[in-house]
């Protein structure tokens, strides 16, 4: 299995470790050569403005959007979350569109208001998840098809819609591997899906 992160901004290296503490060795993902050998591709925490520029730039834009809709597994946290939304609330920001949400960048504040909070993911089983959010988005509305796993003073911070799923929050700062186990799971599924 080989997990791709997106290398261009952003948080890059805490997803690389991460995978390796649950036994995966990531792929930095630069270029279309590197896009093109992963199963599943995770778009760290950043600027997402700078990154779409960023995936322009370096020509990625149409194949990583045309793999994600041929079925290859996406993950979006916090600012891959924007990027991978069809629209931004109040703003008019490119996205790619591969999820049908509206997000709302910076909904839970600014730097100062970031906090980690126990989160109830049922997907990942009985205990809370150590959530950190860092000037996180939230999701204000979720197309039809589109799984709310979690939900955090009431809007969708952690969704799914088949191959695609986002988080508005940080697992990758956290000691605790199950959002990218589930992501691993998702990927397996996919090849399984695929031999």
């Amino acid at each position: 299995m080989r997990v791709g992160v997106l290398a261009l901004q952003g948080d890059v290296v805490e997803h690389v470790r991460a995978l390796e503490r649950v036994g995966v060795a990531a792929v930095p993902v630069k270029n279309r050569a590197e896009l093109e050998r992963i199963d599943g591709l995770i778009v760290p925490g950043g600027e997402s403005t700078t990154v779409i520029r960023l995936l322009d730039r370096f020509e990625l834009t149409e194949p990583l959007t045309t793999r994600v809709r041929a079925g290859m597994p996406f993950w979006g946290t916090c600012m891959g979350l924007i990027v991978a939304a069809r629209e931004v609330a109040g703003l008019e920001q490119k996205t790619l569109g591969l999820i049908d949400v509206t997000v709302r960048r910076n909904a839970f504040g600014r730097q100062l208001a970031s906090a980690e909070v126990p989160l109830s993911i049922p997907v990942l089983g009985a205990a809370d998840f150590p959530a950190i959010f860092i000037r996180a988005p939230w999701v204000e509305r979720a197309g039809a098809g589109v799984e709310i796993l979690a939900e955090h003073e009431g809007h969708g911070v952690f969704v799914r819609s088949g191959n695609v799923m986002g988080t508005a929050f940080h697992p990758e700062l956290t000691g605790d591997g199950r959002v990218h186990e589930y992501f691993l799971g998702m990927i397996a599924e996919a090849q399984a899906r695929a031999a």
